[in-house]
């Protein structure tokens, strides 16, 4: 039996049924091959509990009876009812209906009595024998509660008005009407004292009184969380005073009817709205866990303190969640085929009809899942274009998968001999050389530091890392397993003719290499492997002479291309001593000439031009001394100076150009400096008082 399992703190889940539970077929895979199944243990140990427990496209909402022996749930498409008995683990039979379902309560202790909100406005009351009755509502429902103690079914929906519809007296009652004009999105009545609670869709909770037929409270959810968020999902708890309700940003907040302040507020942490809050504490021993769900992931947190406690995530989007009573089960509707079933054995034990599931849980694991099935053969695009099948894509022959195709064992060796019809030959030849290689790594070599290697490729690239790294750190790079297929796999080989090796490699490019030439000899025991492929490569006679006629005919193809290929290199040396002889008579024929143009010098006259020569000469010589300008061919200018600096004399400099006499008394005493004090009563620093008297 296999299962998929995670443990995080401690808390292992169990995925008992949905997707990725164990080896998953393409669905024209399982039904073309049904008997064949049945001889396949690996498929016939899969996980089902429930058989049947799937829709057809996607599950929509699921509810187990209040006795625990049945389950309903509603998915698409078609519209349909299902309704599971657990004593047999099968279906117990399904409704098509002629609309979708939005919501469903089951009004009786078993499936027989059920009442169902469709997506066109109808609700719809399901019996043993069928439809009991139908009836219709103004505006579209998105949500429905029922109240047992006064029989009042209570549907929200667009608008202001929220439904009430009475069992008992079987007629609609006048509508409670609520603040906001967006509409309700969830409804709850607690089981306690009968309070009804709407979440409207501008952020706020509306708190209502049957018995008084008004609002008894309204909570302001958007204004303490200082953010715009519509009420998506309400929830009481059996003890009558605590109350959790859900964001559309996907916050979980917990309060206390006494108070209007959170207790708690609880980030799902994705920002999608949530969908589902279940108090489980209130059906098992621990008194303390509370689910929150939203259409990625359902958690399960302490309701006192936050810490999270396990998480149920699923590979598609989750719809709705029902927890089983007293268990550590849980049922969910998703957006796949198949509905989910999650086992937590640390938060309750297994339920009645599966308690098999507490003798078997420590030994389900979850093992990896073949992608290669027994018949088909699974083969990328590049492998269609490489064996020349691309006419087949969308025939019965290759079924499209993921980001291939499966194609038949069969017709994959017949495609695959046709396209290579000397791969059977070639695969030979491989693995006579590798057996021939696994003896040679048993004998010792004395030549080469890189031993206990098989370097058939690239074998510059391997001495290059043995000269920078070592001969030891070499050697394990080459017997990495990572890196093995480089110097083993010939279509790993370097090509050192390549245009971008030679851009890479400049100097090593135009060097040729010395044991090229010289290469080393084989030793005997070498030479005797050569010769024993040599006799198994031509044991027949008749193989002789084939390979002989195919070699031949290879050596004609080979002149051919190699005649063509010197054409080549002939043609374009030719080419290129061409451009060489155009490029030189270009270089000829090119003369330097000025920027000024002949209209300019002829407007001036020639004592103006000559006073012009003149000053750039001397500024060219008093400002660029040491510099040289010298003009080529094609514009090309050259520029040659000597950077020196001149030296600056930045003495002070003193004006003695007019003398002593020519000075007047002001400027006089300015040279001297102050023969006073600046301010007149300033104490001297002196100690001779009398200095100056």
């Amino acid at each position: 039996m296999v299962l998929k399992s995670t443990a995080v703190g401690g808390v292992s889940v169990y995925q008992v049924a949905g997707t990725n539970v164990s080896r998953s077929l393409p669905d024209w895979i399982a039904k073309k091959r049904k008997r064949q199944l049945k001889h396949d243990s690996e498929y016939q140990s899969r996980i089902e509990l429930i058989q049947d427990f799937e829709f057809s496209e996607s599950s929509n909402k699921i509810k187990v009876s209040p006795d625990g022996q049945y389950a309903m749930a509603t998915g698409t498409y078609k519209p349909q009812i299902h309704v599971y008995d657990f004593s047999n683990l099968s279906l117990k039979f399904e409704r098509h209906t002629d609309a979708e379902n939005v919501d469903f309560i089951i009004l009786s202790d078993d499936w027989t009595k059920s009442v169902h909100l469709q997506n066109d406005r109808s609700i719809q009351f399901q019996t043993k024998g069928g439809v009991h009755y139908k009836t219709r509502i103004p505006k579209f429902g998105r949500c429905m509660s029922y109240n047992p103690f006064i029989c009042d079914l209570l549907v929200g929906g667009a608008g202001n008005e929220l439904y009430r519809l009475n069992l008992d007296q079987g007629r609609f009652l006048n509508p409670f009407v609520v603040e906001s004009d967006l509409g309700i999105n969830a409804l709850d009545v607690n089981k306690t004292h009968g309070l009804i609670s709407a979440g409207l869709e501008d952020g706020t909770v509306e708190f209502w009184d049957p018995r008084a037929r008004q609002r008894a409270a309204k909570l302001y959810v958007s204004d303490q969380l200082e953010e715009s968020c519509e009420i998506s999902a309400l929830s009481f708890r059996n003890d009558g005073l605590s109350f959790a309700c859900g964001t559309s940003e996907g916050k979980s907040l917990i309060y206390d009817l006494r108070a209007s302040t959170p207790t708690i507020v609880k980030d799902q942490g994705y920002g999608f709205e949530i969908k589902k809050i279940i108090w489980i504490d209130e059906n098992s021993s621990d008194t303390n866990k509370i689910l929150t769900s939203d259409k990625r992931i359902a958690k399960i947190w302490d309701r006192n303190s936050g810490k999270p406690f396990a998480s149920m995530e699923p590979s598609v989007d989750i719809n709705d969640v029902e927890y089983i009573k007293d268990s550590g089960m849980f049922f969910m509707a998703n957006e796949g085929i198949s509905m989910h079933s999650y086992y937590i054995p640390n938060l309750g034990p297994a339920p009645k009809w599966c308690s098999f599931l507490e003798n078997v849980t420590e030994e389900m694991e979850e093992r990896p899942s073949n992608s290669i099935y027994s018949n088909y053969r699974f083969i990328t695009r590049d492998d269609v274009t490489r064996l020349n099948v691309a006419h087949l894509v969308g025939t019965n022959v290759m079924r499209s998968y993921m980001h291939g195709f499966f194609i038949d064992n069969e017709l994959y060796e017949r495609v695959n001999l046709i396209a290579n019809p000397n791969s059977y030959r070639d695969q030979r030849e491989r693995e006579i050389r590798n057996k021939i290689e696994k003896e040679r790594e048993s004998r010792i070599r004395t030549t080469g530091a890189i031993t206990n290697t098989k370097v058939k490729v690239n074998k510059e690239l391997a001495s290059k890392l043995e000269g920078r790294t070592g001969s030891q750190a070499a050697e394990d790079i080459v017997n990495d397993d990572r890196f093995k297929e480089l110097f083993e796999n010939p279509d790993f080989q370097v090509d050192e003719q390549s245009h971008e090796y030679k851009q890479l490699n400049p100097v090593s490019a135009g060097v040729k290499d010395i044991t090229v030439d010289n290469p080393r000899g084989l030793t005997a025991a070498e030479e005797s492997d050569e010769d024993r492929i040599h006799d198994n490569e031509h044991g027949d006679d008749s193989e002789s002479e084939s390979s002989e006629s195919e070699e031949d005919k290879e050596d004609e193809e080979t002149t051919k291309q190699r005649q063509e290929k010197v054409k080549k290199e002939m043609e374009r040396l030719r080419r290129k001593q061409d451009a060489k002889k155009q490029e030189e008579k270009f270089l000829n024929e090119m003369k330097v000439v000025s920027n000024e143009g002949p209209q300019q010098k002829v407007a001036d006259s020639f004592a103006s031009q000559v006073n012009q020569i003149n000053k750039v000469s001397k500024q060219k010589r008093t400002d660029q001394e040491g510099t040289r300008l010298q003009r080529h061919a094609r514009g090309e200018v050259e520029f040659t100076f000597n950077p020196g600096n001149k030296k600056s004399d930045r003495r002070v400099k003193f004006n003695r150009e007019k003398s002593d006499d020519d000075i007047d008394e002001e400027t006089k005493a300015q040279l001297k400096g102050r023969t006073k004090q600046r301010y007149s009563g300033r104490r001297s620093a002196s100690r001779n008082q009398f200095r100056g008297m």
